[in-house]
């Protein structure tokens, strides 16, 4: 079972599933959950491979949807309003294919179901740069990483056990399986679960060519952008990541 973060308590509405992207974390996702929870149970999940949950020797779609409706099936009513970014998004659209039943609501932020040409083992490189038995801080670890951007330096600074000297990550496996992080399943299944896909503005991760791609998969779909976000848009623009998926998640209320 993946390991979970709750917030909030169950309320009669469905819970909200929260699944995070490549190289993340439940915990990243703190402050949208505290938000949303002033009024609603949410769980969010630390993916296989990742964080503090259990390392396998594999890391496939189909597996990653398997492990969601496990964590749904505990849940109040087994069935949850669910999140999924980037690579937890890809997760969640396997999820609403083949089990339905557990879902309610989706919001897809900033996936689409396709193959991408941008391979992460660049970023899994550089984490094996660090001599992990020699630093004491995580400032030591930020320079031996030797990315560019300190945004990126940071979030992957997040998964780094200083303790333990260790990644929360398990980096042969998600390397060997970038191919099938990077793409998606070929798939002949429809669903007709409620799907918001959300963008950032500034991201090319959902182009417009993707569109029929989509709506061939997700009949009952939509689509909405935040202004002035990139790819990591739950963090960049996280008031307006959260009113829009209220927005969307009360529609029926």
């Amino acid at each position: 079972m993946l390991n979970t973060i709750e917030y909030g308590t169950p309320q009669s509405r469905p819970s909200v599933l929260i699944a995070h992207g490549l190289f993340g974390s439940a915990r990243n996702w703190g402050v949208i959950a505290k938000r949303l929870a002033q009024d609603r149970h949410v769980v969010a999940v630390d993916m296989r491979n990742h964080g503090d949950s259990p390392w396998f020797e594999s890391h496939t779609y189909v597996e990653m949807a398997d492990d969601l409706a496990q964590v749904i099936a505990t849940m109040p009513g087994g069935v949850a309003d669910v999140v999924g970014h980037s690579m937890g998004g890809k997760a969640a659209m396997m999820l609403a294919l083949q089990h339905r039943a557990r879902i309610h609501r989706m919001i897809v932020a900033d996936i689409a179901p396709v193959t991408y040409g941008h391979t992460q083992s660049q970023l899994i490189d550089a984490m094996r740069r660090v001599d992990l038995a020699q630093i004491t801080s995580r400032q030591d670890a930020s320079e031996q990483l030797g990315v560019e951007s300190a945004g990126v330096a940071a979030f992957l600074l997040q998964s780094l056990d200083l303790k333990n000297r260790r990644w929360a990550l398990n980096l042969d496996v998600l390397e060997r399986d970038m191919d099938q992080i990077i793409g998606f399943p070929t798939v002949s299944d429809t669903c007709d679960a409620p799907v918001l896909f959300l963008a950032g503005a500034l991201s090319d991760y959902i182009l417009p060519e993707h569109r029929p791609v989509i709506k061939g998969i997700f009949s009952d779909c939509r689509f909405a952008k935040i202004p002035g976000a990139g790819h990591w848009l739950h963090a960049e623009k996280p008031r307006e990541f959260e009113q829009t998926l209220r927005v969307f998640l009360d529609r029926d209320v």
